[in-house]
């Protein structure tokens, strides 16, 4: 069979392997983070957050057809689009190890050809299928997210590259250059990460026609492709938009001319530019020139997929980010300026201060008839700052990280040593190698390991492990049975490594392209993203392209070894050997170590517990929520399925923009709008950004209608003056009060029957922040203006720095505070106000458990965030059914927990909470149920503080003093818990090991 046909076949093998192997596998609805809003915004072909991703949404829109009408299968088709772009990548990355491994192996004779074909494909095979199995390229491989799609392009490009390079020589082989711009100008509509590639595509293409090929020119291509890639990421991508505002604002508000004529007469003079350029380059015979200017056709080509962001914001979809309708507000739409920017080659430290400050640009809006000065932007002097800053963060505890990281006193300034310590031991291991390594050597867990370094010396949830090398860990059960504990022994590693030696050795100059490829997908991402601390989740699959490359590696291997077993066996016996001992130890190792940690496909989780907040809600409510997943998985409920379309969620992290508090007063669905009754004027863009505490030493509370009218007046005697003489609303008081219209609560159903006794007169708080946000103004208008028409409830994982002091009226329903008018009881603290019989019914009747018992796999986000919540909100319906006397109900609630929740021990935190349900089900009597529960607790309690004591004596350092004694302290309540329901025989053995661990702690405790 020709070499061609078998590269064909092979290729296509490995995507059907590796699209069975994802779609097995792939989560069946909606998962965590970005995915519920990308599945709802590629059902409505909505507008999803900065910068948009279009094609994406176009591509799900494609996929989520295959449903039939059938809502609830959205997910499972547009997941499989992920899945099958996934096994595209596979068979791309087959084709391109071949292609390297052709060069590597030059035709001979035809008995050596088989040889030769052998072990071509082998490298392959070996490589592909090895890249298949990866932690971090399964992980997006089997849910709606954008990096399997921009691994498909990244692919895709590399190899159409290769096939350039194949055939230069030939006519016509410039059209796989064109090919490529037009797939990185589309790739800008999925994701970034592909234009990462162009450095090492400028190098193949200088070495294939550069011609005097030497380092100087090596390092000028080098030089040309960092521009190529400046131009389209700035000029292309970003300074199009702009300059395209620049002219709308010329012809709206100097010309007169409606919206968006300028932006129309700018591209048409681009597109003019660029035809007059062709014609003249081919009358002219400039085959270079036309060359360029059709690959930036081409891109623009490809990048015309974000004319979708504004036409669908212009139709004003449910899900509409920033509402990017014009010029400028796409402009920065696509520069995602609401996350603000990133110091890269001089900034400040973390503890500079402001000296001085200056105005920048002119900020615009759009008005009603004209663009609008909204503002300035401002530029800042402080008196700290260093080339290449690294820890420049003041946000939150940012400051905080950074000393306890480095072991900085408070009173210690950094220094350039201390910000690349920095750069090296957090940025580059931390954020990068370490996530590195869990897909060649190995994982410990999927625990959050970004604050916490364990290396060979001990465990730490989140590192990497080779199941080898550090055997003498001695990890904890828990960790050892974990699914996601995923040893791999470092043979991935091994062989790569073995591949980019044999391919330096022998191919310097594709091997570079290579190295160039890993380098700008994995550390230039490092250096460029600069994060500044630990973020919300771990981020390993920014660099799955660094991934790839080094796949390369792994498949170049296979060579590597034949050319070492050739020493001893024949040529045709050796190739043939290395590709089957690279196929058991590389692949086969990585699918059989992998697959239980990835297989999602009886995992409901994120759809479940986002049903079970709509569903804890009471009819026509808005739920305020926070985060990422605490919404996403709502919209997607709401806006795919349709599940209480009655309820208006609201977003307080999007709350402050002036563009949300905007959509929020139209009509969503079924729920109508919010209460707010500002006029868009008096909180527009550069309107009441912040208002700051001023107390006006006002007696006794103030009513909240009377608070906004004060904050929203536009009587300049209502204002405060500034230094720099401006004048602004401020906020006099935070005492803050409802007066209640008991008549307006009854009728409204606002209180249950048996609650309506407890109904107050005047509800009373204490504002809890300085200062007054957008957000903050749209709350209080509604608490003003709502008149307990709508009920008004808050997600249970909204911090309570979003309340704003209303804590003693929120009272428990399931996954939601209700706000309640009811007289504060005084001896309630934390959390623990329940609307019981409510909440009952709501856990009891309407809740799902997202299969939490059955499930082959649980995510981090489901094991770590949600568990607990579910065990929580169990806890406290039984604590307060026991207090109220309902014992016989808070059985039944001890029961359907025991049917529904699986037996979880995730750290020490979240044991003690199932301590609790232990205890709890002493109290009710079900005396085997907490014996069950309080063996398993501890089980895991005594194998974790055996382990620590391991590492006490050795020395390491490696283990949590606070998990020491939660851990001692659990033991001695367990033992109370057991004593006080006459489980002796239990009692005596947690007292007895409880003193054995105070002995073996003793020094520990003793330095504390």
């Amino acid at each position: 069979m020709q070499y061609k046909k078998i590269n064909n076949l092979l290729g296509w093998l490995c995507f059907v392997i590796a699209s069975i192997t994802y779609i097995l596998t792939l989560e069946p609805t909606v998962s965590f983070w970005d995915c519920g809003e990308f599945i709802s915004c590629a059902f409505r072909l909505q507008v999803s957050h900065q910068p948009g991703y279009p094609l994406f949404a176009m591509l799900g829109k494609f996929f989520s057809l295959f449903s039939m009408g059938n809502n609830a299968k959205v997910p499972f088709f547009t997941n499989m689009g992920s899945a099958l772009a996934s096994g595209g990548t596979i068979m791309f990355l087959f084709w391109t190890i071949t292609a390297f491994a052709k060069k590597l192996m030059p035709a001979q004779d035809d008995d050596q050809d088989t040889t030769r074909t052998i072990l071509i494909m082998g490298a392959g095979l070996v490589g592909a299928l090895a890249f298949t199995y990866t932690d971090t390229f399964w992980f997006s491989a089997v849910e709606t997210i954008v990096f399997a799609w921009s691994s498909l392009c990244t692919a895709l490009v590399f190899w159409a590259m290769l096939k350039w390079d194949a055939h230069a020589d030939e006519p016509g082989a410039d059209k796989w250059l064109v090919f490529i711009a037009y797939v990185i100008g589309l790739s800008i509509g999925i994701h970034l990460l592909n234009l990462l590639t162009i450095p090492a595509l400028s190098l193949v293409y200088y070495f294939r026609r550069g011609k005097q090929v030497n380092t100087k020119g090596a390092w000028l291509a080098f030089f040309a492709g960092i521009v190529i890639l400046g131009l389209v990421q700035f000029g292309i991508r970003q300074w199009t938009i702009q300059l395209s505002a620049y002219f709308d604002l010329f012809f709206v508000n100097t010309l007169g001319l409606g919206f968006g004529s300028g932006s129309i007469f700018f591209f048409l003079l681009l597109i003019g530019a660029l035809v007059g350029g062709i014609f003249y380059s081919i009358r002219n015979k400039k085959p270079i020139l036309n060359l360029a200017l059709l690959c930036v056709s081409f891109v623009y080509f490809g990048y015309s997929s974000f004319a979708y962001i504004p036409i669908r914001a212009a139709a004003n979809t449910n899900l509409d980010n920033s509402h990017p309708d014009n010029a400028f507000t796409l402009n920065g739409y696509l520069n995602r300026i609401q996350y603000g920017e990133t110091p890269l080659l001089t900034g400040p430290y973390f503890d500079a201060q402001i000296i001085d400050q200056t105005e920048g640009a002119t900020l615009y809006r759009k008005g009603d008839k004209k663009y609008e000065v909204s503002g300035k932007k401002q530029n800042y002097v402080y008196d700290h700052t260093t080339v290449f800053p690294r820890m420049y963060s003041t946000e939150g505890q940012d400051p905080q990280f950074y000393r306890e990281w480095l072991r900085m006193s408070q009173d210690q300034k950094p220094d350039f040593v201390d910000n690349l310590k920095f750069f090296v031991s957090w940025q580059s291991y931390m954020m990068y190698f370490r996530y590195f390594m869990w897909n060649f050597a190995g994982r410990v867990n999927d625990g959050d390991g970004q604050q916490q370094m364990g290396g060979f010396k001990g465990y730490a949830d989140g590192d990497w492990t080779t199941g080898i090398l550090d055997g003498g860990k001695q990890l904890p059960k828990a960790v050892m049975n974990s699914r996601t504990h995923t040893p791999l022994y470092a043979l991935p590693l091994i062989l790569g490594l073995f591949g980019l030696w044999y391919h330096f050795k022998n191919k310097k100059r594709d091997a570079l392209i290579i190295a160039l490829l890993w380098f700008f997908t994995g550390m230039a991402i490092v250096l460029y993203v600069n994060q500044p601390s630990v973020q919300p989740r771990e981020r390993d699959y920014s660099y799955v392209g660094s991934f790839y490359a080094f796949a390369i590696w792994i498949g170049l291997g296979v060579l590597a070894v034949a050319d070492v077993l050739r020493k001893k066996l024949d040529a045709r016996t050796s190739a043939l050997a290395a590709t089957l001992i690279c196929l058991l130890t590389v692949p086969t190792i990585l699918a059989a170590e992998e697959w239980k940690a990835h297989d999602r496909s009886t995992k409901t989780v994120a759809h479940d517990m986002a049903y079970n907040y709509l569903m804890s809600c009471p009819k026509n409510a808005i739920l305020f929520t926070y985060g990422d997943n605490d919404t996403y998985s709502l919209w997607y409920d709401q806006e795919v399925e349709n599940i209480r379309p009655d309820v208006r969620l609201v977003n307080l992290s999007l709350f402050t923009g002036d563009w949300y508090i905007r959509q929020m007063q139209r009509k969503m669905n079924e729920a109508d709008a919010l209460p707010i009754t500002m006029p868009y004027d008096k909180y527009k863009d550069g309107v009441r950004d912040v208002l700051y505490f001023r107390d006006a030493k006002l007696p006794g509370s103030v009513e909240v209608k009377d608070l906004f009218d004060f904050l929203t007046s536009d009587d300049p005697r209502v204002k405060a003056t500034y230094p720099n003489g401006e004048t602004d609303n401020y906020l006099p008081t935070q005492n803050f009060k409802i007066t209640i219209n008991k008549d307006d609560v009854l009728k409204n159903n606002v209180v249950p029957a048996e609650l309506q006794p407890m109904i107050t007169d005047t509800m009373k708080w204490k504002f809890t922040s300085k200062y007054v946000m957008k957000d903050n103004l749209a709350m209080i208008d509604i608490l003003a203006h709502n008149n307990w028409k709508r009920p008004i409830c808050f997600a249970i994982t909204v911090g309570n720095e979003n309340l704003i002091g209303m804590q003693p009226y929120l009272y428990k329903e399931g996954f939601v505070y209700h706000l309640m008018p009811l007289k504060v009881d005084t001896a309630i603290h934390g959390d623990s106000r329940v609307n019981t019989m409510t909440m009952y019914n709501n856990l009891m009747t309407k809740f799902k458990f997202g299969h939490f018992k059955t499930a082959k796999y649980l995510d981090h986000e489901s094991t770590t965030m949600f568990y607990p919540v579910m065990n929580t909100t169990f806890l406290d319906l039984m604590q307060n059914l026991i207090n109220q006397g309902h014992k016989d109900l808070a059985l039944k609630v001890l029961h359907k927990y025991d049917q529904e929740m699986p037996d979880l021990h995730v750290d020490m935190r979240i044991t003690y909470g199932r301590f609790f349900i232990s205890k709890a089900a002493y109290e009710l009597n079900d005396i085997n149920l907490a014996n069950k529960y309080i063996t398993s607790i501890n089980d895991y309690v005594t194998d974790q503080l055996d382990y620590a004591s391991r590492q006490l004596q050795d020395n390491t350092g490696m283990f949590s003093g606070n998990d020491v004694q939660m851990g001692i302290q659990m033991l001695y309540d367990m033992g109370q818990a057991a004593k006080a329901a006459h489980q002796d025989q239990l009692a005596n053995k947690f007292d007895t090991e409880r003193k054995n661990y105070e002995g073996k702690f003793a020094v520990l405790f003793r330095q504390q």
